[in-house]
């Protein structure tokens, strides 16, 4: 079995948290959406239907979707799958989130993946701190690590070792301070892979070598208006080569990505993607692609 080490290679098999184990109820929505720094709280049955919706589209592409528990250890943001752990072709890499609410998700996940039967081939310990938004796939052999407020030196040096025989080249792009320590800014925060020479992102928030690293491997860039980097536009899953998702309310990334020949799916993603600043990377953890 060959693990995910693509952003945008065909979507196989996927790990997503339904909103109803996630969110649970209105009132629990109500008790916690300010702990975990939600926009706003969260309409539990838009929520639902706005979920069953983005299921729809994904399930045109993936034909094996894994749902997690469930769990009393873990909060709202557990709906956002991505985070915990983070595939490479021998398996998962057990993570330790920045954000201290989160931290309890590695161990859930963990059990739930050896239930599965899906390998770890390590676990970040001691200080290392890392989120999955901070790991990007830019080909095969390539990986990309964010060093910002999520994922520190020690994850990187220990992500480093673990996969040294698997990686070629890899590269530490610094994170800006952005809106600060309590906001989410990942590197997948403005960079989506689309394709092997496409990519949605937001160049305000990126170094300069990073992105004419990018443009001199070939990689057309779609620049995402400030407005819509707002509003979650440059967060796209790829669900096969430029076949991708986007939430609603991003027109210009989208007639880009058009014109760029992808296929374009659109989801309302006000409950579950906005207000807790996860768009469909962020509620999908890629397990096999290709």
């Amino acid at each position: 079995m060959h693990y995910c080490s693509s952003m945008y290679a065909p979507l196989k098999h996927v790990i997503v948290k339904h909103p109803k184990d996630a969110f649970r109820s209105q009132e629990h929505l109500s008790d916690e959406w300010k702990t975990f720094n939600y926009l706003s709280e969260p309409n539990y049955d838009e929520a639902l239907k706005e979920y069953a919706e983005f299921m729809s589209i994904l399930e045109k592409y993936v034909e094996k979707i894994d749902f997690l528990p469930e769990s009393e250890e873990v909060g709202l943001d557990s709906l956002y799958a991505h985070d915990p752990v983070k595939f490479t072709p021998k398996g998962a890499i057990i993570l330790k989130s920045g954000k201290k609410l989160r931290q309890p998700e590695a161990a859930v996940y963990k059990a739930f993946l050896q239930e599965k039967g899906i390998p770890v081939i390590g676990e970040l310990t001691g200080e290392a701190v890392s989120d999955g938004g901070d790991i990007v796939w830019l080909d095969d052999r390539t990986l990309v690590v964010g060093r910002g407020y999520r994922t520190n030196d020690e994850a990187i040096r220990q992500l480093k070792d673990m996969t040294k025989d698997i990686v070629d080249e890899f590269i530490v792009v610094q994170l800006p301070h952005d809106l600060g320590e309590a906001e989410c800014l990942h590197l997948m925060s403005f960079i989506s892979m689309v394709d092997k020479d496409l990519a949605v992102v937001h160049s305000r928030l990126m170094p300069v070598f990073f992105r004419q690293l990018l443009i001199e491997r070939g990689i057309h860039l779609i620049e995402v208006p400030k407005e819509e980097y707002d509003a979650l536009g440059c967060n796209v899953l790829a669900l096969a080569p430029r076949v991708c998702m986007v939430p609603n309310g991003n027109p210009m990334t989208k007639q880009q990505l058009l014109h760029a020949g992808a296929t374009v799916y659109e989801y309302k993603g006000h409950e579950i993607s906005l207000k807790g600043t996860g768009g469909p990377t962020c509620l999908t953890c890629p397990v096999v692609r290709g």
